[in-house]
């Protein structure tokens, strides 16, 4: 049987989802968080949401940011993350008149320290664009994906989210862009270039069909895995995974990384910060901002490298 605190999650996560409209991947997440929470707080006996006190939240915090049982700390904004699910998760409950108070309303995140996305150089991304068999239909599709995510600066729910009649258009105009649904489903049209173009329209034409017939239920998914089902964001990554190692890159790389790469190279080249903003749908122009600092510091790091008295 449920504990109150486990049916007050589930009441909530129902909240998130029928009430304010949360996507399946924000509700997946507060979901995994809150599991973490009930779990910790049953670890302290505790099973009823109105025994919960701001120690405890505080006690929960910490534990996400120390090792524990072989566990590796987890960062500062997953920590972050785990508590903004926490401190709606109690403000809910005290809007409900489930618990007296909110004893996690005191109890702020852990402060961060800048960390600047991760690009790769262009270099780099064209060595990870050459890997995928152009011969065979794993090899279009891989490649069909990776180039739309750099072509597009998009989000892997967004690229994966397409279905084959949204980028028909691509294929008969030149001209035409790629609508994106960003978070909380607003829309945005990219232009998508050539090279994305192409890799698109061949896996369409030559590599998709092999993947499809594999399932029994045709699937409208753009891009599709063995069975003939809609590719995962774990498969996604897997693609990546498997790139990377092809093009002997040292380095931690996920579909996330192109979309940094894509911003990056876009404010190199010269491109304004707000129409960078716009390409990635950011809702503020701050978080487009940090794709500045980025470029700032690889400049310094030309700099310090190649003046002679730089040091």
């Amino acid at each position: 049987m449920a504990t109150p605190v486990e049916k007050l999650v589930r009441s909530y996560l129902d909240h998130l989802t029928v009430e304010r409209g949360a996507s399946p991947n924000t509700v997946a997440a507060y979901r995994r968080d809150l599991a973490r929470y009930t779990a910790f707080l049953a670890g302290r006996g505790i099973v009823d949401p109105a025994k919960v006190t701001e120690a405890d939240v505080t006690a929960f915090l910490a534990s996400l940011r120390a090792p524990t049982g072989g566990r590796a700390p987890l960062s500062v904004a997953s920590a972050t993350r785990s508590l903004v699910a926490v401190r709606s998760l109690h403000s809910f409950a005290a809007a409900e008149g489930r618990t007296p108070t909110n004893p996690a309303a005191a109890v702020h995140p852990p402060k961060a320290g800048r960390d600047l996305p991760k690009a790769l150089d262009i270099a780099q991304v064209q060595a990870l664009l050459d890997t995928p068999d152009a011969e065979t239909p794993m090899g279009l599709r891989d490649a069909a994906l990776l180039e739309l995510l750099y072509g597009t600066g998009a989000r892997i729910s967004e690229v994966l989210d397409l279905d084959v009649d949204d980028v028909s258009p691509l294929l008969g105009d030149p001209e035409a862009g790629l609508r994106l649904f960003g978070k909380g489903r607003k829309e945005r049209l990219v232009p998508v270039g050539s090279y994305a173009r192409k890799a698109v329209e061949a896996w369409l034409v030559r590599g998709r069909a092999a993947f499809a017939q594999a399932s029994s239920r045709p699937s409208a998914a753009l891009f599709l895995n063995r069975k003939g089902l809609r590719l995962s964001r774990q498969s996604a990554y897997g693609v990546m995974q498997k790139a990377a190692a092809a093009a002997h890159l040292d380095l931690e790389v996920s579909p996330h990384t192109l979309r940094h790469s894509f911003a990056t190279h876009l404010l190199d080249g010269g491109a304004d910060v707000r129409v960078v903003q716009e390409l990635l749908g950011h809702a503020s122009v701050t978080t487009t901002q940090i794709y500045t600092l980025v470029t700032v510091e690889h400049l310094r790091e030309v700099f310090l490298a190649a003046h002679p008295r730089a040091r």
